[in-house]
């Protein structure tokens, strides 16, 4: 099944000399010192209490949060892995990147991907295959990316080792980092894994990329989650962000506060991305209008969430297709890391950027939208918004990305969820294989 952007990959972007203050996100000291030690603590408690977590009182559970967090890759290495390595990320375009695509076999990694290899950039992709979500899921969308010449290294970003090793290999332009354990929900189930993942894994990355000669240029996905309880809308990057909602939402806002540390040390150019619920084909069966396409298919009841004194719960769902035009803005600006050998030798570029659709849509009216398409009634539950880290409402303000690389998002929930439906019926027919 052939991605829906394929025919519409956007070429690079070359703005003008903008005005823009790359470095206007200046913190006061004592704030990143004291966010600084707090994300060091974190880490350090993870690796603490991680031994205990064999523990015969919780050995199914502990088991999965071993497998999940395990450094084991599939066996790598030799002159046949090296030559897949190097062909998947020769560039073939004048002026082509060379880019690392951390996550590569995760849903917006899958198109991430193909965009840059359709426009001859050299694309290599990591990824370590957990079991957040199926895991067949992801290895369909491997064979996809196999078909478009692009070689996923099975690892993890904890895994210095395997990191270095394709360092030396390829001489990396830039890094499009979206790895990460993702869901706002589960952060109650198996928070380490957050820790993890978003935190130690993204130290661990960024240790790599500093010490890389040449530094590549970074882009990452955080997430609309920093803004938490935030209340003014839309969501500005000006906003305050000291407020998360969940603990997924403080490893990103970690991450930002990380990536501001490793830019000012260490010259590294870091460009984070708020991605505001992205949608469409190839999708995470996690997400709602994933889950609920195929719970009213089977006839099952869906929870429609209500905030307080019955409010609205609504989300600025966002297009796979427009998140990777933004994606790739972002790629293409990105300045120079400026950084040799760990040293920095000049101010380096640092900046953060809302992605999203600008339009809050009603969860009740996206519902509506399925039940058109499905041609099945829902069942609907009504229940209250659980505190479980859900927020009432997200709205993006992207005037910043629009000025600074042309991010226009064009598709309606209507539109893109018409083509996710059509996705889901050819991959799953009635929902037999997604049981």
């Amino acid at each position: 099944m052939p991605l829906s952007h394929l025919d519409n990959t956007p070429p690079k972007f070359k703005p003008e000399k903008s005005p823009y203050n790359h470095n206007r996100f200046k913190w006061h000291i004592a704030k990143l010192t004291f966010w600084s030690f707090m994300f060091l603590g974190l880490i350090l408690v993870f690796f603490i209490q991680s031994p205990s977590a064999t523990s015969s009182s919780s050995s199914s559970s502990t088991s999965s949060d071993l497998t999940r967090r395990s450094l084991k890759t599939s066996s790598w290495g030799g002159p046949v892995w090296e030559k897949r390595v190097k062909s998947s990320a020769r560039i073939r375009s004048r002026n082509g990147f060379s880019v690392l695509v951390t996550g590569a076999a995760g849903f917006v990694g899958t198109h991430v991907s193909v965009a840059l290899k359709r426009r001859g950039d050299g694309v290599l992709g990591l990824d370590n295959f957990n079991d957040y979500y199926d895991p067949s899921l992801k290895r369909s969308r491997q064979a996809l990316l196999e078909r478009s010449g692009i070689f996923i290294v099975e690892g993890d970003i904890n895994d210095d080792t395997l990191l270095k090793k394709l360092f030396e290999l390829i001489p990396f332009t830039h890094v499009m980092h979206l790895a990460a354990q993702a869901g706002v929900r589960y952060a109650m189930e198996n928070p380490s894994s957050y820790v993890h993942s978003n935190i130690a894994g993204f130290v661990n990355l960024l240790e790599i990329c500093k010490t890389a000669n040449p530094q590549p240029a970074i882009v990452w996905a955080s997430s609309s989650s920093v803004y938490g309880l935030n209340t003014k809308s839309p969501f500005s990057e000006k906003d305050r962000t000291d407020q998360p909602a969940s603990l997924y939402a403080a490893t990103k806002k970690a991450g930002e506060e990380i990536a501001h540390t490793y830019n000012h040390i260490y010259g590294l150019s870091l460009t984070g991305l708020r991605f505001f619920t992205v949608y469409g084909p190839w999708g995470r069966p996690d997400m709602a209008y994933f889950f609920f396409t195929r719970d009213i298919l089977k006839g099952k009841a869906i929870p429609i969430f209500e905030a307080a004194n019955h409010g609205t719960v609504a989300r600025d769902f966002t297009y796979i297709d427009d998140i990777v035009k933004g994606c790739l803005g972002a790629l293409d600006t990105a300045e120079k890391s400026t950084g040799s050998g760990g040293k920095k030798r000049g101010p380096a570029q640092l900046r953060v950027f809302n992605l999203g659709n600008t339009s809050p849509v009603p969860v009740s009216d996206l519902v509506g939208i399925l039940e058109r398409l499905l041609k099945v009634k829902a069942r609907r539950m009504v229940t209250k918004l659980p505190r479980n880290g859900d927020v009432p409402f997200t709205h993006a303000n992207i005037s910043l990305a629009r000025r600074e690389f042309g991010y226009r998002p064009t598709t309606d929930l209507q539109t893109g969820l018409k083509k996710f439906v059509r996705w889901y019926v050819s991959y799953y027919g009635t929902g037999k294989k997604s049981d």
